[in-house]
């Protein structure tokens, strides 16, 4: 392994050579493609942008996943036939490709059977933190979101890199899910999703793609399941709406989108324990240890549900009784209980409230992990209340009486402990407080002195509707602020009580003469003035919701040598 090492050593300055020409050469190349204008340098002076950081993990134009994903995977493959001649190069394990995924140890990865040392292509490029997700891993999944890969020159480049073949056993090597195991059917994930759990699946994107992009792609959207995916067949789905004066309505699937008109909304879902790590670190909570992900933003199809509700029978006589709509999916455990939750009715029925029964995301059908093929989307409002797999609605005068209505995704003062807490004393979380991040840089990064500025982004949201008008930067642990510019949608788009969207936000600023290191902290103020507490301590509550505090990370200042 040694010698095979220091052979491919040997060769890597050829191939850092003719991937900087490669570069040079797409750089200065006069394209009108949106994509080829990615591969350019800047005419102004500033640095890359994006660059090749696309090639892996890609910030480039996002692709609807799948979208003819079988003609792309055959043109690929023809293409790596055609660079790629037979050649007599060292056999690797899944195991030994693995071992490599630092700098230090040299960055491997996988592509089509092909194994490739990338160590020098990410050490030279900005894009490396990003590559760096697919190390000692498949390309091919990170390939499948993003569109700038499907270039001849591209897998050319790539080609350069190769250093071995894949295992034959660890090429054709599948997951063995045993029959009985009810999660055998669930979906497949992209593995650029952090997991915090696998059974049932949950996981979020690393901060770094999730604000990539004002629309989140599908399948890096954050993952939170309850229970077990559920197969559902289309042709026999039906949705059942109850407590109404005229009975059960039954709608099928084609009922449901022929017979309502379709709306489009964009909405920002958010977990109630996105950001429950940072509560972890003041005293432990119960839950999945959620980062700063568990947060994106989709554009969704379908019917509104005041429109079925109406259609059901809803009037002014029912709503002298009624106050909740409740909801239950068709996910169930070993028991045969259902995931449900309830909103209120004045949300439900309100013509501003903009609650779908949504069966389209992103301009496609859902996704199996996002409510195939109906599931509620209700803005402004706790991910948990947007249930999915949609099975039946009820209008009731009571709330949902499921465990995630009644004992679970409420809050509770920092002095109330698993001895004292009562669930019944505290009301379910519905609209989630104003929020903020920060995504790149991350906390621990390091910046070169030589390059005078930082720039951070992040995203910002309000639940309620409630807009977010500013977002508040400091690289000093809060002494001094900044105001940074609001992406996606400017502020005062959305009606009053309608901005069920986040803002992505960035700002640059000079780096501070003299310091070693910088504490980035960001908060956000909404429309009603609302602003994020300082300090975790004082919202900290035993389940780990509502988790709002300044974020902030640490990055630190770093002196080239040479200069020096």
């Amino acid at each position: 392994m040694l010698l095979i090492r220091r052979c491919l050593g040997a060769q890597r300055h050829a191939r850092s050579a003719a991937a900087a020409r490669l570069w040079s050469s797409s750089s200065s190349s006069s394209s009108s493609s949106s994509r080829d204008q990615r591969w350019r340098h800047r005419d102004d002076g500033t640095s890359w942008k994006h660059g090749l950081a696309g090639l892996l993990a890609g910030t480039g134009a996002v692709l609807a996943y799948g979208l003819h994903r079988q003609k792309a995977e055959q043109e690929d493959k023809s293409r790596v036939q055609t660079i790629e001649k037979a050649s007599e190069l060292p056999i690797f394990t899944q195991e030994e490709v693995s071992s490599h995924r630092r700098l230090e140890d040299g960055v491997w990865v996988t592509y089509k059977g092909g194994v490739y040392d990338i160590t020098e292509f990410v050490g030279v490029h900005p894009g490396g933190d990003k590559i760096l997700l697919a190390a000692g891993g498949d390309l091919e999944p990170f390939w499948a979101l993003y569109a700038v890969h499907k270039q001849k020159h591209v897998l050319e480049m790539l080609s350069a890199y190769k250093v071995g073949e894949l295992s034959a056993q660890d090429r054709k090597k599948q997951q063995s899910v045993a029959p009985s195991d009810p999660y055998s059917s669930d979906p497949e994930r992209h593995p650029a999703l952090r997991v915090n759990s696998l059974k049932p699946f949950n996981a979020e994107p690393p901060p770094e793609l999730l604000t990539d992009s004002y629309i989140t792609p599908s399948a890096i959207f954050f993952k939170r399941n309850h229970l077990p995916v559920p197969q559902v067949d289309p042709a026999s789905y039906r949705l059942h709406v109850e407590g109404l004066a005229r009975g059960v309505l039954t709608l099928s699937l084609e009922e449901l989108k022929t017979r309502f008109p379709k709306h489009t909304v964009t909405a920002t879902l958010q977990c109630a324990g996105n950001r429950r790590s940072e509560m972890n670190k003041v005293k432990r909570v119960k839950g999945l240890n959620w980062g700063i992900a568990a947060i994106s933003n989709a554009t969704w199809s379908g019917a509104r549900l005041r429109d079925v509700l109406l259609a059901a029978g809803y009037g002014p006589d029912v709503a002298k009784w009624a106050l909740h709509v409740q909801f239950e999916g068709l996910d169930e455990d070993v028991t045969g209980t259902t995931y449900g939750a309830s909103i209120h009715l004045n949300k439900a029925v309100s013509e501003d409230g903009d609650v779908l029964l949504a069966y389209e995301m992103n301009g496609e059908e859902l996704p199996a992990d996002h409510g195939y093929p109906v599931r509620v989307v209700v803005p402004g409002t706790v991910g948990a209340r947007n249930v999915k797999w949609l099975g039946r609605i009820r209008v009731s005068a009571e709330e949902s009486g499921s465990h995630w209505q009644q004992n679970d995704y409420k809050g509770f003062s920092p002095g109330t402990d698993w001895d004292t807490v009562d669930f019944t004393s505290a009301p379910a979380i519905q609209e989630l407080p104003v929020q903020s991040a920060i995504t790149t840089p991350a906390d621990g990064a390091a910046v070169d002195r030589s390059s005078e500025e930082v720039t951070v982004k992040g995203y910002a949201w309000s639940g309620g509707g409630r807009e977010v008008v500013r977002v508040d930067v400091s690289l000093d642990g809060g002494e001094t602020w900044q105001v940074a510019e609001l992406k996606g949608g400017g502020t005062g788009d959305a009606p009053p009580g309608r901005a069920w969207a986040w803002k992505l936000w960035e700002v640059t600023a000079p780096l501070p003469a003299g310091s070693r290191e910088l504490e980035i902290v960001c908060k956000a103020v909404d429309s009603s003035y609302n602003m994020q507490p300082d300090t975790v301590g004082p919202i900290w509550n035993l389940r780990g919701v509502l988790s709002n505090a300044w974020h902030s990370v640490r990055v630190e200042i770093t002196e080239d040598e040479s200069e020096e």
